[in-house]
């Protein structure tokens, strides 16, 4: 019995640890369509040097991401101009806003300053699950509903 629930405890574990990998080296890519998304709501497009600006890296880096996103299918992108999403870009943004939305409302909702909230949740919604999110805005409807 004990061996069996230390096999089960492991994995659990490693299903825990391929969870975060996963979320990882996925983050980066929600990370920059979510960015331009926003981007090109507000300016109507998004360049890369407004990416480097707001992710804090350099031009090469962005330059990267971008030549990985279009070989991905997310952005679309030609020589000294504007990035684009592709429709599957846009609705890995639109699924990235949602899930920000949800964990920033929850946090605002237990009571997090905003400046916090706002910080904690660009890291909490690349890693949380679909089940814990639902749990999350549950959770939020009862404490404002409570108020």
């Amino acid at each position: 019995m004990a061996r069996q629930r230390q096999l089960g405890d492991a994995e659990l574990q490693a299903a825990g640890f391929g969870r975060v990998r996963h979320a990882h080296r996925t983050e980066i890519a929600e990370d920059y369509v979510e960015l331009v998304a926003d981007l090109i709501e507000a300016r109507g497009e998004a360049r890369a040097v407004d990416l480097a600006l707001r992710l804090g890296v350099s031009q090469a880096t962005v330059t990267t991401q971008i030549n990985r996103l279009v070989r991905e299918g997310l952005l679309t992108s030609e020589p000294y101009r504007a990035v684009f999403l592709t429709p599957a870009g846009r609705a890995l943004a639109e699924a990235c806003r949602r899930r920000h939305r949800i964990v920033l409302a929850f946090l605002d909702a237990i009571g997090v300053p905003p400046q916090v909230a706002h910080v904690d949740a660009e890291g909490i919604e690349h890693h949380v699950s679909q089940e814990t999110l639902a749990a999350l805005e549950r959770a939020t409807r009862r404490l404002v509903e409570g108020e």
